[in-house]
């Protein structure tokens, strides 16, 4: 069994047309995943004993989790003619991201002090009256509230039926 020699030990001059992307199918995914190695370990792994396969290196991006998405809709929603650059989109994401862990971090202390295990919508209405100053936090609860209600009913009547 033939493996990728260290990156130490591999040749200076790597060119394009030593480079070959060989499909792979993977057990546990349905779409194919390309895996780097060069012409000579191609042809010594068509050498070696059939049925093994040379040790592979696998490249996975990790997509992060973002809520550009919701901002782009909310400032359509607001003004649907202005555009957002990246930069502001990355700085609205950052002060959203910043807001949330400001008003997580309170909700847990709430929830630590009471002696819970479940954070309760009471809890994170008491986080945001804590954390948001003055009539941001009142303006921040109210909208709260009414999203509740919107999905509130929505439960019951689907518990009703039941």
């Amino acid at each position: 069994a033939s493996s990728l020699p260290p990156l130490a030990k591999l040749p200076r001059a790597v060119t394009a047309s030593s480079i070959v992307l060989i499909p792979i199918q993977l057990p546990h995914r349905t779409a194919s995943a390309m895996v780097f190695t060069s012409k000579s370990q191609k042809e010594k792994s068509a050498a070696s004993v059939a049925g093994t396969q040379p040790e592979t290196r696998k490249y996975t991006k990790k997509r992060k989790q973002t809520l550009t998405g919701f901002i782009y809709k909310i400032l359509k929603q607001v003004h649907p003619k202005m555009k957002i650059s990246k930069q502001a989109m990355s700085i609205m994401e950052s002060c959203v991201q910043d807001t949330f862990e400001r008003l997580a971090g309170e909700a847990r202390k709430l929830i630590t002090m009471a002696r819970k295990d479940t954070l309760s919508s009471r809890d994170v209405q008491s986080a945001v009256r804590l954390v948001l100053p003055g009539e941001l936090g009142k303006h921040a609860v109210s909208e709260g509230v009414k999203a509740i209600l919107q999905v509130a009913p929505a439960d019951t009547s689907a518990s009703a039926g039941a």
